[in-house]
């Protein structure tokens, strides 16, 4: 007998889907945030050989990169309460995305930050610029300019992975999709139309780092 798609039992829990979306973004602005801020701070400490921290951020990178999101996602929801520290599942969620984001963009940006040429930093001490003033116009933005779609595209990546967040019970677009089928049984059109919403995520995130990337960083670097 041939199947027979049933949409309407999907989108009448459409709130659902809404609200889980909306959780996803709000983990993705966070982590993008805070993850990108470890990554700033990673690749100058890399970058400059800021010991003994540069070695320190050498092995947290290798550690984050060579394993599995869920196993790091696992480890600080179920890992650390071993160890006392007891912590919510959106607080684990968002700990595991900029532990995980902050990684990558440390290597992501540390590769900026070395294609500065070193006649521009002798030329801001030349000007008599302050050491932030270096940092910030000299350094940074330039920097940031130079890997922008690669960062992007990272933290896309970082924001279809919070998918696995559903594993500690983190109530965002997956999480939803999953309780939704688990209620009608429409499997394929519950996850059909969450691949949709995803895209659309993706879409606007992309869209939306592309015009900060336009309006503050290739204008300013």
């Amino acid at each position: 007998m041939a199947y027979q798609f049933d949409f309407i039992a999907v989108l009448q829990n459409a709130d659902l889907l809404l609200r889980g979306a909306l959780f996803t973004l709000e983990l993705t602005a966070i982590g993008t945030l805070l993850g990108v801020s470890v990554g700033i701070v990673g690749a100058i400490v890399r970058a400059w050989k800021i010991q003994p921290f540069s070695a320190l951020f050498g092995i947290y990178v290798e550690l984050i990169r060579n394993t599995p999101f869920l196993v790091q996602l696992f480890f600080i929801f179920f890992g650390l309460p071993s160890l006392g520290l007891q912590i919510s599942e959106w607080q684990a969620a968002v700990l595991a995305m900029v532990i995980n984001l902050g990684a990558y963009s440390t290597e992501i940006i540390r590769a900026g930050v070395q294609a500065i040429p070193r006649g521009q930093l002798e030329a801001s001490a030349a000007l008599a610029m302050t050491r932030f003033e270096t940092f910030r116009h000299v350094v940074l933005v330039p920097a940031l300019g130079k890997v922008w779609p690669a960062l992007s595209s990272q933290i896309i990546i970082v924001m279809l992975g919070s998918a696995v967040c559903s594993q500690i019970a983190t109530e965002e677009l997956s999480f939803a999709a999953n309780f939704i089928q688990s209620r009608n049984f429409r499997a394929f059109e519950t996850y059909i139309i969450t691949t949709l919403i995803y895209l659309f995520m993706a879409l606007m995130i992309r869209q939306l780092l592309a015009w900060v990337g336009r309006r503050y960083i290739a204008r300013n670097s």
